[in-house]
């Protein structure tokens, strides 16, 4: 048995160590947000995070989370709720075909998490290991940079971020 702890609820699954977390998440748990993209750790579109730092799904084996918190885009908000980076993307329509969305989405958590005001430079810095094919670069940087904005004006430490995007709950 495996214990994995996604967005706050425990779940013990009776699934083979070495499986990718990807499809414990997507085929045992029903979190669909992180998708397959190239199976080899290149694209993102897998991200999720854990222990507080974006990972590759698709690259993390089940048997590395044990006891380890996992956060999926899922935990963030909702469609009817979104977080304030999920609105951020909404609104600077940072999404185009949304395949990479939800890795970029929680990249870009990881790092609010631990930087409220990131520059221009660290958001592209700690963004570049995801790719996004249809070239929105440009709105997802904006949008990072609008919910950072948004997050310290509503008076959120990094901490704090955690909390308000949907990570405690």
């Amino acid at each position: 048995m495996i214990t994995l702890t996604v967005n706050g609820v425990a779940h013990s699954l009776d699934i083979d160590p070495s499986m990718p977390l990807l499809y414990a998440l997507r085929n045992h748990l029903q979190l669909n947000g992180a998708k397959f993209g190239c199976g080899m750790g290149q694209c993102g579109a897998c991200t999720v995070i854990v222990d507080q730092a974006p990972v590759f799904s698709c690259q993390f084996p089940v048997s590395a989370i044990q006891g380890r918190p996992v956060r999926t885009i899922e935990g963030l908000g909702s469609a009817e709720h979104p977080g304030p980076l999920q609105k951020a993307f909404i609104d600077k329509q940072a999404a185009q075909c949304g395949y990479c969305i939800a890795g970029m989405v929680m990249r870009a958590q990881a790092l609010l998490d631990r930087n409220s005001a990131p520059t221009e430079a660290e958001i592209r810095a700690h963004m570049e290991p995801n790719l996004c094919r249809c070239g929105t670069h440009m709105r997802i940087i904006a949008a990072i940079s609008e919910a950072a904005a948004n997050l310290r004006a509503a008076g959120d430490d990094p901490g704090h971020a955690v909390a308000l995007a949907g990570g405690a709950k």
